[in-house]
Protein backbone atom coordinates (compact mmCIF):
# COMPACT_ATOMS: atom_id res chain seq x y z
CA UNK A 1 0.00 0.00 0.00
CA UNK A 2 1.77 3.06 -1.08
CA UNK A 3 0.83 6.13 1.18
CA UNK A 4 2.11 9.66 1.13
CA UNK A 5 3.20 10.44 4.64
CA UNK A 6 4.96 14.03 3.36
CA UNK A 7 2.65 15.45 5.88
CA UNK A 8 3.58 13.54 9.14
CA UNK A 9 7.22 14.11 7.99
CA UNK A 10 6.31 17.77 7.49
CA UNK A 11 5.12 18.12 11.04
CA UNK A 12 7.91 15.93 12.41
CA UNK A 13 10.48 18.41 10.74
CA UNK A 14 8.14 21.32 12.59
CA UNK A 15 9.50 19.05 16.04
CA UNK A 16 13.09 19.07 15.26
CA UNK A 17 13.22 22.68 14.97
CA UNK A 18 10.95 23.17 18.18
CA UNK A 19 13.47 20.54 20.19
CA UNK A 20 10.03 19.33 21.08
CA UNK A 21 10.33 15.45 21.92
CA UNK A 22 7.31 13.09 21.65
CA UNK A 23 6.35 10.40 24.04
CA UNK A 24 5.14 7.67 22.02
CA UNK A 25 3.72 4.04 22.99
CA UNK A 26 1.32 0.97 21.31
CA UNK A 27 -1.50 -0.87 23.03
CA UNK A 28 -3.58 -4.20 21.50
CA UNK A 29 -6.51 -5.45 23.14
CA UNK A 30 -8.48 -8.27 23.54
CA UNK A 31 -5.61 -10.63 24.12
CA UNK A 32 -6.64 -14.41 25.57
CA UNK A 33 -4.25 -17.28 24.18
CA UNK A 34 -1.44 -17.40 21.15
CA UNK A 35 -2.62 -17.46 17.50
CA UNK A 36 -1.30 -16.69 14.49
CA UNK A 37 -2.32 -12.86 14.56
CA UNK A 38 -0.62 -12.41 17.93
CA UNK A 39 2.49 -13.41 16.55
CA UNK A 40 2.11 -11.27 13.37
CA UNK A 41 2.13 -8.70 16.55
CA UNK A 42 5.34 -9.39 17.90
CA UNK A 43 6.92 -9.99 14.72
CA UNK A 44 6.10 -6.50 13.79
CA UNK A 45 7.07 -4.81 17.27
CA UNK A 46 10.37 -6.99 17.23
CA UNK A 47 11.11 -4.97 13.85
CA UNK A 48 10.24 -1.87 15.26
CA UNK A 49 11.87 -2.20 18.60
CA UNK A 50 8.95 -1.15 19.82
CA UNK A 51 7.44 -2.92 22.70
CA UNK A 52 3.71 -3.64 22.59
CA UNK A 53 1.01 -3.12 25.91
CA UNK A 54 -1.01 -6.28 25.36
CA UNK A 55 -4.15 -5.76 26.97
CA UNK A 56 -5.50 -9.44 28.76
CA UNK A 57 -8.62 -10.45 29.59
CA UNK A 58 -7.77 -11.99 32.86
CA UNK A 59 -10.79 -14.57 33.38
CA UNK A 60 -10.09 -15.83 30.17
CA UNK A 61 -6.44 -15.64 29.83
CA UNK A 62 -4.84 -19.34 28.87
CA UNK A 63 -1.71 -20.37 30.53
CA UNK A 64 -0.04 -20.75 26.73
CA UNK A 65 -0.59 -16.58 26.53
CA UNK A 66 1.42 -16.13 29.84
CA UNK A 67 3.91 -18.80 28.35
CA UNK A 68 4.06 -16.10 25.45
CA UNK A 69 4.58 -13.09 26.99
CA UNK A 70 8.02 -14.01 28.36
CA UNK A 71 9.25 -13.04 24.67
CA UNK A 72 10.64 -9.49 25.40
CA UNK A 73 8.81 -6.40 23.90
CA UNK A 74 5.38 -7.45 25.21
CA UNK A 75 4.24 -5.47 28.22
CA UNK A 76 1.06 -7.23 29.73
CA UNK A 77 -1.83 -5.00 30.92
CA UNK A 78 -5.12 -5.51 32.62
CA UNK A 79 -8.56 -5.18 30.04
CA UNK A 80 -11.72 -5.68 32.73
CA UNK A 81 -11.92 -8.86 33.67
CA UNK A 82 -14.39 -10.45 31.77
CA UNK A 83 -15.24 -8.34 28.79
CA UNK A 84 -18.92 -8.55 29.48
CA UNK A 85 -20.95 -5.84 28.91
CA UNK A 86 -22.81 -4.80 32.17
CA UNK A 87 -24.65 -1.48 30.77
CA UNK A 88 -28.50 -0.83 30.89
CA UNK A 89 -30.46 -1.65 28.25
CA UNK A 90 -30.16 1.02 25.46
CA UNK A 91 -26.42 2.57 26.91
CA UNK A 92 -23.24 2.14 25.88
CA UNK A 93 -21.48 -0.90 26.09
CA UNK A 94 -19.39 -0.79 29.40
CA UNK A 95 -18.27 -3.76 31.98
CA UNK A 96 -17.44 -0.77 34.35
CA UNK A 97 -20.69 1.27 34.97
CA UNK A 98 -22.60 2.67 37.68
CA UNK A 99 -22.87 -0.67 39.30
CA UNK A 100 -20.37 0.04 41.90
CA UNK A 101 -21.03 -3.14 44.10
CA UNK A 102 -20.30 -5.99 41.23
CA UNK A 103 -17.72 -3.55 39.71
CA UNK A 104 -15.33 -3.01 42.30
CA UNK A 105 -15.45 -6.94 43.28
CA UNK A 106 -14.45 -7.31 39.32
CA UNK A 107 -11.65 -4.75 39.50
CA UNK A 108 -10.41 -7.01 42.32
CA UNK A 109 -10.99 -9.99 40.47
CA UNK A 110 -9.03 -8.67 37.57
CA UNK A 111 -5.80 -7.42 39.44
CA UNK A 112 -5.72 -11.11 41.26
CA UNK A 113 -6.46 -13.11 38.21
CA UNK A 114 -3.25 -10.98 36.47
CA UNK A 115 -1.35 -11.35 39.70
CA UNK A 116 -2.03 -15.15 39.75
CA UNK A 117 -0.96 -15.54 35.84
CA UNK A 118 1.95 -12.88 35.48
CA UNK A 119 3.10 -12.65 39.11
CA UNK A 120 4.82 -9.58 38.76
CA UNK A 121 5.64 -9.15 35.04
CA UNK A 122 2.27 -7.38 34.01
CA UNK A 123 2.19 -3.94 34.50
CA UNK A 124 -0.49 -2.43 36.82
CA UNK A 125 -2.17 -0.28 34.21
CA UNK A 126 -6.30 -0.82 34.10
CA UNK A 127 -7.79 -0.95 30.40
CA UNK A 128 -11.75 -1.00 30.29
CA UNK A 129 -13.82 -2.69 27.63
CA UNK A 130 -14.69 -0.62 25.34
CA UNK A 131 -12.31 2.56 26.67
CA UNK A 132 -15.59 3.36 28.71
CA UNK A 133 -15.32 3.47 32.74
CA UNK A 134 -17.93 5.41 35.38
CA UNK A 135 -14.96 7.75 36.70
CA UNK A 136 -16.55 7.59 40.24
CA UNK A 137 -14.53 4.30 40.13
CA UNK A 138 -11.37 5.65 40.01
CA UNK A 139 -10.79 5.60 43.35
CA UNK A 140 -11.52 2.05 43.11
CA UNK A 141 -8.47 0.79 40.92
CA UNK A 142 -6.28 2.88 43.20
CA UNK A 143 -7.84 0.75 46.63
CA UNK A 144 -7.29 -2.09 44.52
CA UNK A 145 -3.44 -1.81 43.36
CA UNK A 146 -3.86 -0.04 40.03
CA UNK A 147 -1.66 2.81 39.37
CA UNK A 148 -2.55 3.65 35.98
CA UNK A 149 -5.88 3.92 33.56
CA UNK A 150 -5.61 3.62 29.64
CA UNK A 151 -9.28 4.51 28.05
CA UNK A 152 -9.30 6.63 24.44
CA UNK A 153 -9.18 10.18 23.02
CA UNK A 154 -6.44 13.01 24.50
CA UNK A 155 -7.00 12.76 28.80
CA UNK A 156 -8.51 15.54 30.36
CA UNK A 157 -6.20 15.18 33.63
CA UNK A 158 -3.40 13.51 34.14
CA UNK A 159 -4.21 12.62 37.64
CA UNK A 160 -8.17 11.89 37.76
CA UNK A 161 -7.98 10.97 41.12
CA UNK A 162 -4.50 11.03 43.59
CA UNK A 163 -1.91 8.27 43.01
CA UNK A 164 -3.94 7.29 39.49
CA UNK A 165 -2.63 8.50 36.23
CA UNK A 166 -4.53 8.82 32.97
CA UNK A 167 -2.66 7.61 29.43
CA UNK A 168 -4.26 7.11 27.12
CA UNK A 169 -4.83 6.13 23.56
CA UNK A 170 -5.29 8.70 20.45
CA UNK A 171 -5.22 6.83 17.26
CA UNK A 172 -7.10 4.16 15.99
CA UNK A 173 -7.23 2.69 12.13
CA UNK A 174 -10.30 0.46 12.58
CA UNK A 175 -13.24 1.79 10.64
CA UNK A 176 -15.44 0.19 13.74
CA UNK A 177 -18.80 1.86 12.85
CA UNK A 178 -18.94 0.63 9.14
CA UNK A 179 -16.31 -1.74 7.12
CA UNK A 180 -14.33 -2.46 10.28
CA UNK A 181 -11.11 -2.56 7.35
CA UNK A 182 -8.91 0.49 7.64
CA UNK A 183 -9.90 3.95 8.59
CA UNK A 184 -9.63 5.89 4.95
CA UNK A 185 -5.77 6.74 5.13
CA UNK A 186 -5.88 10.27 4.21
CA UNK A 187 -7.92 10.97 7.08
CA UNK A 188 -6.12 8.66 9.34
CA UNK A 189 -2.78 10.82 8.76
CA UNK A 190 -4.64 14.03 8.68
CA UNK A 191 -5.91 13.13 12.72
CA UNK A 192 -2.37 12.32 13.56
CA UNK A 193 -1.03 15.45 12.33
CA UNK A 194 -3.45 17.65 13.94
CA UNK A 195 -2.65 15.94 17.08
CA UNK A 196 0.91 16.31 16.60
CA UNK A 197 0.43 20.04 15.75
CA UNK A 198 -1.58 20.87 18.78
CA UNK A 199 0.65 19.44 21.27
CA UNK A 200 3.09 21.14 19.29
CA UNK A 201 1.29 24.67 19.35
CA UNK A 202 0.29 24.16 23.12
CA UNK A 203 -3.02 23.50 22.20
CA UNK A 204 -2.72 19.96 23.93
CA UNK A 205 -1.00 17.98 26.64
CA UNK A 206 2.07 16.66 25.42
CA UNK A 207 2.85 14.92 28.83
CA UNK A 208 0.44 12.50 27.67
CA UNK A 209 2.26 9.75 25.61
CA UNK A 210 0.84 9.58 22.56
CA UNK A 211 -0.93 6.40 22.35
CA UNK A 212 -1.83 4.07 18.55
CA UNK A 213 -4.27 1.40 19.94
CA UNK A 214 -4.79 -1.73 17.73
CA UNK A 215 -6.50 -5.25 17.84
CA UNK A 216 -4.75 -7.86 16.52
CA UNK A 217 -7.58 -10.48 16.32
CA UNK A 218 -9.40 -8.39 13.89
CA UNK A 219 -6.77 -6.88 11.82
CA UNK A 220 -6.96 -7.11 7.84
CA UNK A 221 -3.79 -6.79 6.29
CA UNK A 222 -4.06 -2.81 5.27
CA UNK A 223 -4.49 -2.32 9.09
CA UNK A 224 -1.24 -4.45 9.54
CA UNK A 225 0.23 -2.29 6.64
CA UNK A 226 -0.87 1.20 7.91
CA UNK A 227 0.61 -0.03 11.57
CA UNK A 228 3.89 -0.72 9.85
CA UNK A 229 4.33 2.27 7.68
CA UNK A 230 3.12 5.00 10.86
CA UNK A 231 5.31 3.69 13.32
CA UNK A 232 8.19 3.28 10.62
CA UNK A 233 7.29 7.40 9.64
CA UNK A 234 6.35 8.83 13.22
CA UNK A 235 9.77 6.88 14.86
CA UNK A 236 12.04 9.01 12.38
CA UNK A 237 11.04 11.88 14.02
CA UNK A 238 12.09 13.26 17.72
CA UNK A 239 10.76 10.08 19.54
CA UNK A 240 10.64 8.54 23.19
CA UNK A 241 9.24 5.48 24.33
CA UNK A 242 6.91 4.87 26.95
CA UNK A 243 6.40 1.96 29.45
CA UNK A 244 3.76 1.16 31.55
CA UNK A 245 6.30 -0.57 33.65
CA UNK A 246 8.09 2.32 34.50
CA UNK A 247 5.40 4.98 35.28
CA UNK A 248 4.68 6.38 38.65
CA UNK A 249 1.76 6.38 40.14
CA UNK A 250 0.18 10.15 40.58
CA UNK A 251 0.50 12.39 43.32
CA UNK A 252 -0.90 10.94 47.04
Amino acid sequence: MNLDWSALTHELSKWNDSGMRLLLWWRDDDAVEPSAALDRLTGLSGRLSLPVHLAVVPRFAKPSLVDYCRRPGLVPVVHGWSHEDHAASGAKKSEFGTDVPRARHDIVLALNGMQNLFGTRFAPMFVPPWNRMDEGLFPELVKAGFTTVSAFTPRTEAHPVPSLTQVNCHIDPIDWRGTRDLVDPAQLIRHVVQLLSDRRNGIADNDEPLGYLSHHLVHTDAIWDFTEQFFQTIMKGPVDLYSARLIKAGPP
